[in-house]
């Protein structure tokens, strides 16, 4: 008898001819390489207002893991930019971070420019690019990883160094030893849903499969809000689909409404539910009734349970769960993770109009 195709790992290969799953079996070893690199980090001993991160995709929810994670830890408030400019309160008391795996993206490059125009304190991370080019001329510090991947898959490289970086500027404690939990349980839950583990006992590979054509809702929770964020965007991604995230208990106030009376339309979407056994029973209770009404609005659900004690490991084990899941699905509709030709046509067709030569040139006179 045949394998399931999810079962046979030289099919789900054919499929992803990038080796896209490779980061993912590899996860743990990018994390710890990006944590040896990240050691290099050059910090001064100024002490900031404010932070913002600068970023946009796969470079930028690096930012929003740290942020989620810092909200109980670290007493500096954090934004993430996903603009062309930072916002009014930006000056010399804020520190800048600026994420871009590529160092050539548009909106990142336009934010580094004002930081530089402010007199921000400004930290790079970057593989190459304008960002490096520009980091170099005016002395800014950085840190340059190693370049050659999709910006999706270089996520240890964009956000443990923001997590070093902070720790050694003395803003957050306790990375490294929450590091070390993480690395442990990635390389755990890596072999849980890798390739050569049968459906069956593989959550990643079952939920993809039960997706099928739906298109799947990632609802997420306190620190995992951004963990649904990445789910949602590596679905789009990688699976080539349409999906979008939401977290409680915002989306029991709006979200739970649009359901209403959609009959057979339901039956188009699936809901995953990130659920932790330390939730808090506010949220416990929040998920469980929201499940419900899904459930009986037709709706397909899933229970995704966190592993791990500390958040840092949490997070990153439950992220590392959804980059295999947003492959297999991708695997199932036989399309090829890697390439995102819509991305690469926009970035084409947006030269056009001559903003990005204009920044450049701003960056080179400035």
């Amino acid at each position: 008898m045949k394998k399931p195709l999810l079962d046979d790992p030289e099919r789900i290969r054919a499929v992803d001819k990038s080796g896209m799953i490779d980061f993912c079996i590899n996860a743990a070893t990018h994390y710890r390489n990006a944590a040896e690199i990240a050691q290099k980090i050059p910090v001064n001993n100024q002490k900031p207002d404010c932070i913002i991160i600068v970023g946009m995709g796969g470079s930028a929810i690096g930012g929003d893991l740290l942020k989620d994670w810092a909200r109980d830890k670290l007493n500096t408030p954090i934004e993430i930019n996903r603009e062309y400019q930072l916002p009014a309160y930006a000056g010399k008391k804020t520190l800048v971070l600026v994420s871009s795996y590529s160092g050539d993206t548009e909106e990142s490059l336009s934010a580094f420019l004002d930081a530089l125009k402010r007199g921000c304190m400004i930290f790079c991370v970057t593989s190459n690019g304008a960002v490096l080019a520009t980091a170099k001329k005016h002395k800014v510090p950085y840190l340059q990883v190693p370049p050659g991947m999709p910006p999706r898959a270089a996520l240890p490289y964009m956000l443990v160094p923001l997590l070093i970086y902070l720790q050694k500027a003395g803003l957050a404690k306790g990375v490294e030893d929450e590091l070390g939990e993480a690395y442990a349980l990635i390389e755990k839950v890596s072999k849980e849903n890798g390739p050569d583990n049968p459906m069956v006992e593989n959550f990643a590979k079952n939920t993809a499969y039960h997706i099928g054509d739906s298109a799947p809702c990632v609802y997420g929770f306190g620190v995992y809000r951004s963990v649904a964020q990445r789910f949602k965007q590596q679905l789009n991604e990688n699976s080539k689909t349409v999906a979008k995230w939401e977290y409680f208990p915002e989306l029991n106030h709006n979200e739970i409404v649009g359901w209403e009376g959609r009959g057979e339309q339901c039956r188009w979407f699936s809901v995953i539910f990130i659920r932790d056994k330390a939730e808090p029973v506010e949220i416990e209770t929040r998920i469980d009734i929201t499940k419900a009404i899904m459930e009986r609005a037709g709706l397909i659900t899933f229970d995704l349970e966190v592993q791990g004690e500390c958040t840092l490991a949490k997070m990153l084990s439950t992220v590392v769960i959804g980059d295999f899941l947003s492959i297999y699905l991708a695997v199932l509709r036989e399309v090829d993770p890697t390439p995102v030709q819509t991305i690469n046509y926009l970035k084409e067709t947006l030269k056009a109009n001559g903003i990005r030569d204009k920044i450049l040139s701003n960056l080179e006179n400035l």
